[in-house]
């Protein structure tokens, strides 16, 4: 018959089996880089330990030199002397400990936040959109705050507990060993206790942590779209629904705080029958002549500190548990790897000099679909569908389609923001996915269609572009280039408008600015980068006709320029320029134009050929200029 193991040991074997433990294998580099703060800690808490231990003997020999009469003061001031040495050395070391244990273990959180931040910004833009921006931030504060506390008082409460347990033990039972027999009876009850309810504070603390992520999600996308809140009156709904994650937080939290509401009352009333038991058993001894009082003194002193190791291995496997689920949590973010990276052997592209064979862009057949389906049978899923196109240098290419026919899809996959399958999509004769991601990404610059700003200083926004204008001052090249890119996108006319000018502070997203002016600043962002490839996605919508002509037309002469001193002044050409837009007097502009429906190439060629061709693009600028026609119209009437 198979013996069963008591609930103690099944508890503390599930609290810390390997499942639990191999969290912290990520931990090892850490704390084999602060080992020798660890260990001078771990000394100066074993001093503590020593000091602690070694108080009671002296109140013992002060106590029986008191009952046994005939003392003198110095008999008496020699183990208060003794006592008060003791007690500054348990000050100091406690200090000391704390100074290397708990400050190496605030260096630690610090190093993993900065990786974690590192590791964010090395992920693919897929992960961003599958992962709430509120439940990463927790990641990065609540949990490697768990993790700190359980690699700072968990080990602590490790060391110290099983030091302090094995050494208070082995003086008690010396002692007194029928004594300390009875009285510690109910102290082991206190750790089954907490082990027993280990597990539970570990899942309740987890789904505390998950409603922290709802509640911070919450809140970080009511602020970011704070306009469409006021402007739809939604106030009263972003309200109830962050009262309704706040409450599940408070819920999940006070599930958590409920145990420890348990667990406290029953220590201290175990603590208590510890005393009672101690009470009567050495009161007996004492009469009986087996103790002196002394040593009963020093017995309940002891067992008073017995409370703590026997507590401290609860809260320890608590702390473990919850800094296993919080640094699991981080783990897996650690783990993972970026669908989109750099190969490990980049091919290069030969020299920057054109090369008449070779085209700058190539699309051959680049079928493609969110899903990860490029076969031709599932067409319904395919964002673009068999896509052939070569844009030379120099080319203005635009770009017009219906919403959600593939256009920013396919400048996408130009730059690898999404990954196009192999083969299909080639920069100076070499498939994207063999390029250096930042050497591709360096070669194009890209207004995106949404426009995104940060919380920064116009000027700063814009020289976001210039690498050399990054974590130090500007020169006045990099004021000459920010100087050129406004006036280029027109943004100079609106500073006179700002309190500070190009200084002036802008709200999150922009939040300050109007669409147009978002678009503009943008746009300098972009044509400050001197790329070989502008991509205009969607950028002017939100900007009037006049200020749209007066953008291409001064990009349009800036770019041949700059051609003119990067390629030679042979070759006249501007740089090559892709722009995405609705506006046919936008694609006007162009030497070539294509049209894409479903995923598709539906049609292709100068815009006078696609005038010509009366299909879609020709229909569109019919019913943009009857547009035009009627609003000039109305304003004459």
């Amino acid at each position: 018959m198979k013996s069963k193991r008591s609930p103690l040991l099944k508890a503390f074997s599930k609290a810390l089996s390997k499942g639990v433990l191999s969290n912290y294998k990520t931990l090892i580099p850490y704390l084999y880089r602060y080992r020798f703060q660890y260990i001078a800690g771990f000394v100066c808490l074993l001093i503590v330990d020593a000091a602690q231990v070694i108080i009671p003997l002296f109140l013992q020999q002060a106590i029986d030199s008191i009952v046994a009469g005939g003392f003198t003061a110095g008999t008496i001031i020699k183990p208060a002397v003794a006592m008060v040495v003791m007690m500054t050395i348990v000050s100091g070391g406690r200090f000391l400990w704390r100074y290397f244990i708990h400050g190496s273990a605030r260096r630690i959180e610090t190093e993993m936040r900065a990786a974690l931040f590192d590791h964010f910004l090395t992920l693919s833009y897929d992960f961003f959109q599958k992962n709430k921006i509120g439940d990463l931030l927790s990641r990065s504060t609540n949990d490697l705050d768990a993790v700190r506390v359980a690699i700072g008082m968990g080990l602590v409460a490790l060391v110290d507990g099983t030091v302090m347990a094995v050494s208070i033990l082995a003086i008690i039972f010396i002692n007194d060993a029928h004594s300390a027999a009875l009285a510690i009876i109910p102290l082991p009850l206190i750790t089954a206790l907490i082990l027993l309810f280990g597990n539970l504070v570990g899942k309740r603390f987890q789904k505390a942590q998950e409603a922290y992520s709802a509640m911070s999600g919450t809140v970080q996308e009511t602020f970011a779209g704070i306009r469409v809140v006021k402007s739809f009156v939604k106030e009263w709904h972003f309200m109830r629904k962050f009262a309704d994650t706040n409450d599940d937080y408070r819920a999940a939290n006070m599930a958590l705080v409920k145990l420890y509401g348990i667990f406290f009352p029953l220590i201290g009333f175990f603590s208590g029958l510890t005393s009672i038991i101690l009470l009567g058993a050495g009161g007996v001894r004492v009469i009986q002549g087996a103790m002196t009082p002394g040593q009963l003194t020093a017995l309940f002193r002891y067992f008073q500190m017995l409370i703590w190791p026997l507590m401290g291995a609860g809260f320890m496997v608590n702390l473990i548990q919850r800094g296993a689920v919080s640094l699991g949590r981080i783990n897996e973010v650690m783990h993972t790897h970026p669908l989109i990276a750099s190969p490990a052997h980049p091919k290069q592209p030969g020299a920057n000099v054109p090369n008449a064979n070779v085209p700058l862009i190539e699309f051959r057949n680049l079928t493609f679909a969110y899903d990860g389906h490029e076969e031709q049978s599932v067409k319904k899923q395919n964002i673009l569908e068999n896509i052939n196109l070569t844009i030379e240098r120099g080319t203005w290419l635009g770009i017009l389609g219906r919403t959600g026919s593939g256009k920013t899809s396919l400048v996408k996959a130009l730059v690898r923001m999404i990954e196009p399958p192999a083969n299909t999509v080639f920069v100076k004769g070499v498939d994207v996915r063999d390029w250096d991601l930042k050497e591709l990404r360096r070669l194009v610059a890209v207004t995106p269609q949404d426009s995104y700003l940060f919380s920064d200083s116009i000027r700063q926004n814009i020289a976001y572009g210039l690498e050399d204008a990054q974590g130090g001052a500007e020169t006045d090249a990099a004021t000459e280039k920010i100087e050129k890119a406004v006036s280029l996108s027109a943004i100079d006319k609106d500073l006179a408008n700002f309190a500070d000018g190009l200084d002036t502070i802008i709200g999150e997203r922009g939040l300050t600015l109007s669409g147009g002016q978002k678009q503009r600043v943008s746009i300098s962002r972009a044509v400050i980068k001197d790329s070989e490839v502008l991509i205009l996605d969607d950028a002017l919508s939100a900007v009037d006709a006049e200020t749209e002509q007066k953008i291409l037309s001064q990009l349009l002469e800036t770019r041949r320029k700059v051609d003119s001193a990067r390629i030679g002044a042979q070759n006249g050409r501007q740089p090559t320029v892709i722009i995405i837009s609705h506006r046919i007097s936008t694609l006007c502009n162009a030497d070539k134009a294509l049209v894409l429906d479903e995923g598709r190439i539906t049609e292709y060629g100068t815009p006078a050929e696609l005038i010509a061709h009366n299909g879609f693009y020709a229909k569109t600028a019919a019913l943009q200029q009857l547009e035009r026609q009627d609003g000039m119209k109305q304003r004459l009437d």
